[in-house]
């Protein structure tokens, strides 16, 4: 029975914890992509940093090269004056210069092949972090929407629909006052002699009560062909 009991516990303590985290998947993913991202920048600078070096390496083996070949000049002018040890003694300086090329030739051929294939996992883990990213994207907006279904199920287009509602209750009733004051308006109008005259007078029926430019116009023209 006390098995039993520890396992129930162990049973939910798991539940909870998958719970927990599905709950926060997206926080998760986030931090990940960043820890990614991270030791990407770092393996980064690691390969540039032994790409320095292996520069560094090949110099110093030009170098050898270099005093190699002076050194090799030199003792043929030894031998060639006759100064047999001392011709023995820079040709045992050269075997030691030639082996530490010879070592210096290899380590840099092994760097270079490492750093290739350093430099593909690097350019291989950027696609994947690109492809990541561009998930982690596409998963945050389909989240948010269906947030938006689900948080309480019609709620959010129950409430769009009747803001849609209010909107259109809004503009039926401004056109309904737009309406009763153009009316408003039509029957004060109606019973003012003023108001009619100027309507008339606008119709075209009997002399303008109002100058308008083309009748300022014409009189003066008339003006101006009168004799003076």
């Amino acid at each position: 029975m006390l098995k039993q009991f520890f396992a129930l516990l162990r049973g939910h303590s798991h539940e909870a914890a998958e719970a927990v985290v599905d709950r926060n998947a997206l926080v998760i993913l986030r931090q990940q992509i960043r820890d990614c991202a991270d030791a990407i920048a770092a393996a980064r600078r690691a390969v540039a940093i032994a790409i320095a070096q292996n520069e560094q390496e090949l110099r110093q083996c030009q170098k050898l090269v270099s005093r190699i070949e002076d050194l090799e000049k030199r003792t043929v002018a030894a031998l060639e004056q006759g100064q047999g040890e001392l011709a023995r003694e820079a040709a045992e300086t050269i075997a030691l210069l030639e082996a530490e090329r010879a070592a210096s030739e290899d380590a840099q051929k092994s760097f270079g092949t490492e750093i290739e294939r350093l430099k593909r996992i690097v350019r291989a883990s950027e696609m994947r972090l690109r492809d990541l990213q561009h998930g982690q994207r596409i998963v945050a907006a389909t989240d948010k929407t269906q947030r938006l279904r689900e948080a309480a199920p019609g709620s959010s287009l129950s409430a769009l629909k009747d803001a849609e509602e209010t909107l259109s209750r809004l503009c039926a009733r401004q056109r309904q006052i737009d309406a009763a004051a153009a009316a408003m308006t039509e029957m004060e109008q109606s019973g003012d002699p003023a108001a009619m005259s100027e309507k008339l007078a606008a119709a075209g029926c009997g002399a303008p009560l109002k100058s308008s430019a083309e009748a300022v116009l014409e009189r003066l023209r008339k003006t101006m062909t009168k004799p003076a």
